[in-house]
């Protein structure tokens, strides 16, 4: 049924209503990453409306820009539809559900800070460790590690799904992203500092010689990639989201990244491959956004190189809630393969 204001979905259709009863505003436009559009001013029901196809998504975010008679405009929440995150109003598709595993327990576990001198890059982090209750010699460690635990709810899916028993114990290391646009776009240096300064720190702190899970998203998996094509005997596994392997015949829009041609080159010389240094690999990419072609030509390659890829396209864009709710099953299955 539609509302008398705010936001509706059906399986065709995305509408949107906002009350505007004396007429104070003079245009209303939907703002997301997925779809845009201007409204009209429904005088029998004195609000503005707008109707458009569903796109391939279970959830939208957006915001609107109003437009006022004195020429001035401003970009908004929508004030009918109580769903936030952050400054973006939020709609849910009947068939959208959040994951199960956000309800579940947390698991016991503590955290600790491990400085990390980076001489490769000429620099430092702090990483941070969690470490469950149970003793294990498993590590994950994911890149843009802050956000991936503050946005992306990844410390509280490995608490919660270690307590459930559907993944084994292991350790979560959180690297913050540094020079994020640097080292993230297939850098040689970052790469070498991840394998020969991060990753042997890690295991002397934790007590393992295990090789690691690798988990990032964006440039984040473009760079964990490259850091396991480079040197793949610190790996045991890697888990991409939305990665960043831009090819020219896709990618043109990003040709002003400083950094383009480097990250270009890297894809191409991994597509071209005979052969690679295979380890099961998890990929996920949303229905809508631009990086869903050359993440599907990097999952056949992949696999063509010898890696055991699975690829999940989800019903999402390119953002944390995205890749949050792409962790259970896709991420649960890969550790259940890699540490079992």
């Amino acid at each position: 049924m539609e509302p008398v204001a705010g936001s509706w979905c059906t399986s065709t259709e995305l509408g949107f209503r906002l009350r505007d009863h004396d007429r104070r505003l003079t245009s209303v436009r939907l703002e997301s990453s997925v779809v845009s559009g201007d409204f009209r001013y429904l005088d029998e029901l004195r609000a503005w409306e707008l109707r458009v196809p569903r796109p391939a998504v279970q959830r939208l975010e957006y915001r609107l820009t109003l437009g006022y008679p004195d020429g001035t405009t401003e970009t908004v929440d929508d004030p009918d539809n109580p769903r936030r995150l952050g400054d973006a109003s939020v709609l849910w598709c009947p068939d959208y559900r959040e994951p199960d595993w956000l309800h579940l327990p947390h698991g016991a576990g503590r955290w600790r800070d491990v400085y990390l001198p980076l001489p490769a890059v000429r620099g430092e982090m702090v990483a941070r460790i969690w470490s469950p209750d149970a003793a294990t010699d498993r590590v994950v460690v994911a890149h843009d590690g802050p956000d991936y635990h503050r946005y992306g709810e990844l410390g509280r899916y490995s608490a919660a799904m270690i307590a459930a028993g559907r993944v084994p114990p292991y350790h979560l290391v959180l690297l913050p992203p540094g020079e994020r646009l640097e080292w993230y776009s297939a850098s040689p240096a970052y790469a070498r500092a991840l394998a020969r300064d991060v990753l042997p720190k890690i295991a002397a702190e934790l007590g393992t010689g295990r090789p690691v899970v690798g988990i990032g998203a964006s440039l984040g998996a473009l760079a964990m990639l490259h850091a396991q094509r480079r040197h793949p005997a610190g790996f045991g596994g890697l888990f991409l989201q939305s990665g960043s392997f831009f090819q020219p015949r896709y990618d043109r829009q990003e040709s002003g990244f400083r950094r383009y041609l480097r990250i270009v080159r890297f894809t191409g010389r991994v597509i071209r491959a005979d052969d690679g240094p295979g380890v099961p690999v998890a990929l996920t990419c949303g229905t809508v956004e631009e990086n869903l072609a050359n993440n599907r030509d990097m999952a056949r390659a992949l696999r063509d190189h010898g890696y055991a890829v699975s690829f999940a396209e989800v019903p999402d864009v390119h953002n944390w809630t995205a890749w949050r709710d792409a962790l259970d099953p896709q991420l649960t299955t890969l550790l259940q393969k890699v540490f079992n």
